[in-house]
């Protein structure tokens, strides 16, 4: 089994994401790290936020780690703010940590959406797969999700233990 970690990029907590996400973190025991939770700061092209939270949380995973799951909301068609942040965020693994970002090479990554309905537009993977590529890292999969009455539906469900399939 993959050793792998959740990163849950939601504004909500405690929302439909959550939700979906919990279902795969009781599936397969992987840890879910809330973004919501951090002191991540926008990319800064002088470093000047480098004693936030990011540094110590990516250092975290890629010694760690070999498969990160990017779970986010679908909002006005792409992932959501607080994780394109944690992705500009990867630029300071190009530039000031370099050991951190080389070690992210050879490692997976899946991700996990959830948006109102059960249509995602096309092009919604397009900066996972082409950031995977250009960090060295392989895109092995993704699921699209939604939620409700408040609920999982079955037929989300059967695409969620799919997924796991995949990733394990």
């Amino acid at each position: 089994m993959k050793k792998g970690i959740i990163i849950l990029g939601s504004s909500n907590s405690f929302g439909n994401t959550h939700k979906i996400v919990s279902y795969i973190a009781e599936k397969t025991n992987y840890p879910i790290i809330d973004l919501k939770t951090k002191h991540i700061a926008e990319f800064d092209y002088n470093f000047n936020n480098k004693d936030d939270d990011f540094l110590p949380i990516i250092r975290d995973i890629a010694d760690n780690y070999n498969l990160i799951i990017f779970a986010t909301p679908v909002y006005w068609y792409a992932m959501s703010g607080i994780l394109k942040t944690f992705f500009d965020r990867i630029s300071d693994c190009l530039k000031i940590e370099k050991d951190t970002g080389r070690k992210l090479r050879g490692k997976n990554m899946a991700v996990i959406s959830c948006g109102s309905d059960d249509i995602l537009k096309a092009g919604f993977h397009m900066p996972f797969i082409e950031s995977a590529k250009y960090l060295g890292m392989t895109y092995t999969s993704d699921v699209h999700s939604w939620i409700e009455n408040e609920n999982i539906p079955e037929t989300v469900k059967q695409k969620l233990d799919n997924f796991v399939t995949t990733i394990l």
